[in-house]
């Protein structure tokens, strides 16, 4: 169940690092006059800041996917055959892709991630950001919004921007999986990945995982909002 969990300790807290100060420097240079920000600038600055992450997010997608998936190639070779295939790491993965496809090796299916992300991004950024907006306000006289208000804000934006970004993740996953059990579909490209799915499984095939993704990506953006608006890097630098 924890499969790939040292690859995402290691790297999601540089990827949100980038992903939600990103946002917030772009929107600063996007905001003109002093006026709240358009809805349609506010979906560049987010899309600008999900493109910026996949610098972090698709190496560690990719390994992770890898560690995960070795499991499951394990156990189907275990059933047809008396070999047991030898057990991986991520440094192992990682050091094998370097070896054989150099460093863009760990970059494979950056396009799609790129696609996920920015989408995603596009959807939640502006939307936290209206919401934030709406929430009640602190009683110091300061106007800010409670904090509390952040993670729910966090929380709602992440469920629907995950909803929505779902078909290329499900693309991006059968991309970057790299050794695929015996019989199973390859694909040529992002192209070729929906064509063979929609055919051969349906258009319900791309909200595969769809529930689960919720499950993960609303609370974990709704801690993260919430932990990014209480300023504790700012705090600790006396910022």
């Amino acid at each position: 169940m924890y499969r790939g969990s040292g690859v995402n300790i290691l790297l999601i807290a540089p990827e949100k690092g980038i992903k939600l100060a990103a946002n917030d420097l772009f929107r600063y240079y996007l905001t003109t006059n002093g006026e709240p920000l358009t809805l349609f600038r506010g979906a560049v600055a987010g899309g600008l800041a999900g493109l910026l992450q996949i610098i972090v997010t698709t190496p560690m997608e990719l390994l992770k996917i890898q560690m995960q998936n070795a499991g499951r190639v394990s156990s189907l070779a275990k059933v047809s055959s008396d070999l047991v295939p030898p057990k991986v790491s991520a440094t192992s993965i990682a050091i094998e892709i370097l070896r054989s496809k150099g460093i863009f090796g760990l970059y494979k299916g950056v396009f799609v991630t790129g696609l996920r992300d920015v989408s995603f991004s596009v959807i939640y950024f502006p939307m936290v950001a209206k919401l934030t907006s709406l929430g009640p306000r602190t009683k110091d006289g300061s106007g800010e919004t409670v904090f509390y208000w952040t993670f729910f804000s966090g929380l709602i934006s992440g469920c629907m921007a995950a909803l929505a970004a779902n078909p290329f993740d499900v693309i991006k996953t059968r991309l970057q999986v790299l050794k695929k059990a015996e019989g199973e579909s390859h694909y040529s490209g992002v192209g070729d990945a929906f064509i063979k799915t929609f055919r051969n499984e349906g258009f319900r095939a791309f909200f595969k995982g769809g529930v689960c993704r919720v499950m993960v990506i609303a609370p974990l953006f709704g801690i993260a909002q919430m932990v990014y608006y209480l300023g504790v890097a700012e705090r600790i630098f006396g910022n």
